[in-house]
């Protein structure tokens, strides 16, 4: 979830008639004046009138700053584009596909619904000039996530980096704490803020309605990536190897060290089981307010602290990247992102579909606030703030391993149920052997 909070953040509403919602919470037009400059939009042509309609997750501000983004473009090229944000995107776009029903463009929060999008037949193929951006902006595991059956679909869009720790500057300084670099310096770390603070040092909230436990499967995803590596990860969400192989076990072990130790969690909350009852929102608010020293959670999580928290190495809050398993070793990092995929064609759709592929859009957007992208023409001092210009640094490193969420290119049986579910067992006093075997149980066989 980039500063959208992820598809996580937007669990589906059970309500009657949702079939009927054709995508329902428009967040209204944006009333802004024509720009005095049409000369960068020249190359996309004119379409008087012209209706583009887009659908997606992102809701209420960030919607405002998504609309505020084209509004140039669309000024200037005269296409109307309608964005409608619903919570219920994820859940009803195939049936609105099946029926005919489906925005002309879709912002899609994971690959595997893309994926399931694409093989029912509902993608359009991407047009030649969204694949020469996304050849020219995007890394090659970029573009794989949003290519199905060798055929691409969609180019990616904006982007978060997940796997932050973040701590209280001013503590680390008043008490000679040192960024960690290695997973064994760490868990020093944490034994010695245990011992002067006299109390946990980390905090947690797992709590977020139907998808309760969703943060536990990050922290596993980070261990996974940085313990096993880049290739064990590909092979454990592509289901090559079991949920249950002993790399994911000891993945889920390293974790359990923190969070099933009451001695290390969770600080100013309570004890294990209250990360169960605390909104994944509310866990890590105690590091600016002093009760809690460490807290790990992706970098959109910059939206949460009170107004006014200063961001940055000597503010309030920072962040570090949890460190690899080995002093040097290469930068891996887990993420999520959306990706911008067509239900119907036309040369208007083209166009938008073109512009949202460019740098162009990516520093429009990311100047607005609140959100990072991984398009390498992207300048990272159009990013809000240094943790953010930070991230897109990262992003932007070729040296830099990224890997999208695992649950997010799990099949939803997995992903975003009993991974999400193993993890609460997990929390309530199931053992990792236990847990990855009944998720492993669960797996689809077709």
């Amino acid at each position: 979830m980039a500063s959208r909070m992820t598809r996580r953040l937007l669990v589906p509403l059970a309500a009657a008639g949702v079939l009927g919602l054709a995508l329902s919470g428009c967040t209204g037009d944006i009333a802004a004046e024509g720009p005095e400059d049409c000369s960068p939009y020249e190359d996309y042509g004119t379409f008087d009138g012209e209706e583009v309609t887009i659908g997606g997750t992102i809701q209420d501000e960030e919607a405002e700053r998504l609309e505020q983004s084209w509004a140039d473009f669309a000024s200037c090229t005269g296409i109307e584009i309608d964005y409608q944000g619903s919570q219920e995107f994820e859940a009803q776009i195939a049936v609105l596909a099946e029926g005919g029903n489906a925005p002309d463009i879709g912002i899609i929060p994971q690959p595997g619904l893309l994926q399931r999008l694409a093989q029912a037949g509902f993608l359009e193929p991407a047009p030649e000039q969204v694949e020469q951006n996304t050849d020219e902006f995007w890394s090659e595991d970029w573009k794989g996530y949003g290519t199905v059956d060798d055929t691409f679909y969609a180019a990616p869009l904006m982007a978060s980096i997940k796997g932050y720790v973040w701590y209280s500057p001013s503590q680390f300084e008043e008490n000679g704490y040192e960024i960690p670099t290695t997973l064994d310096e760490l868990d020093a770390l944490t034994d010695q803020i245990v011992a002067d603070q006299g109390g946990p040092a980390w905090c947690a909230g797992m709590e977020s309605g139907e998808a309760t436990g969703w943060p536990g499967t990050d922290w596993i995803e980070d261990y996974v990536l940085r313990q096993a590596g880049p290739d064990v990860y590909d092979q454990w969400v592509t289901h090559e190897i079991p949920f249950n192989d002993p790399a994911i076990v000891e993945a889920f072990d390293s974790v359990g060290a923190i969070l099933k130790d009451p001695e290390r969690v969770n600080a100013g909350l309570g004890d294990v089981s209250s990360m169960l009852s605390t909104s994944f929102g509310d866990g890590g608010l105690g590091v600016a307010d002093g009760t809690c020293s460490l807290h790990h959670q992706a970098s959109f999580y910059a939206g949460f602290w009170p107004e006014g928290t200063n961001i940055a190495e000597d503010g309030d809050v920072f962040a570090f990247l949890t460190p690899p398993a080995e002093a040097g070793g290469a930068q891996a990092v887990t993420g999520g992102g959306e990706l911008v995929g067509a239900f119907e064609t036309s040369d208007a759709i083209t166009a938008v579909l073109s512009y949202l592929s460019t740098d162009d859009w990516a520093n429009s957007r990311v100047s607005l606030g609140g959100v990072i992208s991984a398009n390498t023409g992207l300048d990272p001092e159009n990013a809000q703030d240094p943790l953010l210009r930070q991230s897109v640094e990262i992003l932007q490193d070729p040296e830099t391993t990224f890997r999208f969420d695992g649950s997010d290119l799990m099949p939803g049986a997995v992903g975003t149920g009993t991974f999400w579910t193993g993890i609460v067992d997990w929390l309530s006093g199931s053992d990792s052997q236990q847990v990855t075997d009944e998720i492993e149980a669960s797996w689809p066989t077709s």
